[in-house]
């Protein structure tokens, strides 16, 4: 499979953006899900995941309350649904297969990020 971030732009503080992680060359049923950002001169870091089946969704403390991950198989598209955003929240987002966890090193394949700005 292989995964294509999207949805990214400029948005306002206290604004909402959704991103979508796609995939091609195979279904994302099967697949768990997770996102991840890197700001500018920072490290990546976890945002949160989603399980493959019923759907079970797990939170970074800094974005808790504030964003939500969802997926709908028939489109092949997990969602990452953002809310209230806050100038921290700029950075490049991406999407990857195949955990729910918050180590990058336990995803197996990764895609092209969309970057983020949240600025007045």
């Amino acid at each position: 499979v292989q995964l294509q971030a999207s949805g990214g732009g400029l948005v306002q503080p206290g604004g909402s953006l959704r991103l979508s992680c796609g995939a091609s060359g195979s279904g994302l049923s099967g697949y768990a899900i997770g996102w991840f950002r890197q700001a500018p001169g920072k490290e990546r870091d976890w945002v949160g995941c989603i399980y493959s089946g019923i759907g079970r969704t797990d939170y970074a403390d800094s974005v808790k309350g504030r964003f939500t991950v969802s997926r709908d198989d028939r489109k092949n598209t997990v969602y990452l649904q953002m809310n209230n955003l806050k100038s921290d929240d700029t950075a490049v987002y991406y999407c990857a297969a195949d955990a729910c966890s918050h180590f990058d090193w336990q995803y197996s394949i990764w895609g092209q990020g969309t970057l983020v700005t949240v600025s007045s």
